[in-house]
């Protein structure tokens, strides 16, 4: 099977956004594979939002290589086979906080070797874009209480907020052969609102490639 036709979601969107929430409906929906990404198991984590100066580097490296390593595992052993795929990430995001994080020295070190791990990394076929606003961004984190995220400052929560917006409208323009899915957070709740999820479904199913659909058994 040609990779092109098989279905490669990514669910992209800031901090706290529902992100793999939503991708965990989907892979479970659809019989997808799930790609989740590995953020707590940063150890660099805890004290990059203590002193985004001091740890930034060795944070968005670590994010980098494993990243990395996750869509290359994917790309070989699910997408090379027809396996469909949904990620709660893609590795496309690092470059989002590379340049809000890094000085310049170590941003230009950075973008080199990113472009040399990624250059042939599949893209994702649709995107998912969900946004919100810092209120409900704060909120939602403050509600699943992850440790390492307990230290988020509000003013860098709402610079990345408009830092995705602004990759997510560039992404669209440089590859407009990528549907993208965009979804407001604040009006859409498709943890307790089942219609929601529904809207999301449906909508997602018009882009997945003909005859790579897969339902849940009723």
């Amino acid at each position: 099977m040609n990779q092109k036709q098989v279905p490669f979601i990514a669910v992209e969107g800031p901090i706290g956004v529902g992100k793999t929430s939503l991708s965990r409906k989907l892979a479970t929906h659809f019989y997808y594979h799930l790609l989740k990404e590995i953020v707590e198991e940063n150890p660099f984590l805890g004290k990059f939002y203590e002193n985004i100066d001091e740890w930034s580097f060795q944070t968005e490296m670590f994010f980098l290589c494993n990243r990395y390593k996750q869509v290359e595992d994917i790309e070989k052993h699910y997408l090379a086979e027809g396996k469909p795929v949904i990620s709660d990430y893609h590795v496309m995001k690092n470059m989002i906080f590379a340049r809000r994080t890094l000085k310049e020295d170590q941003y230009d070190k950075y973008e080199q070797i990113f472009h040399i791990l990624t250059k042939d990394m599949p893209k994702p076929n649709v995107m998912i874009y969900i946004h919100a606003s810092l209120d409900t961004l704060l909120e939602r984190i403050e509600s699943r209480g992850r440790e390492v995220e307990q230290n988020i400052k509000p003013a860098y929560l709402k610079q990345l907020s408009e830092d995705y917006e602004a990759f997510m409208n560039q992404f669209e323009k440089d590859n407009p052969e990528i549907p993208v899915i965009r979804l407001d957070g604040d009006k859409i709740d498709f943890i307790k609102h089942q219609e929601d999820l529904d809207y999301i479904l449906e909508t997602v199913e018009k882009h997945i490639p003909k005859g790579e659909v897969t339902h849940e058994l009723s």
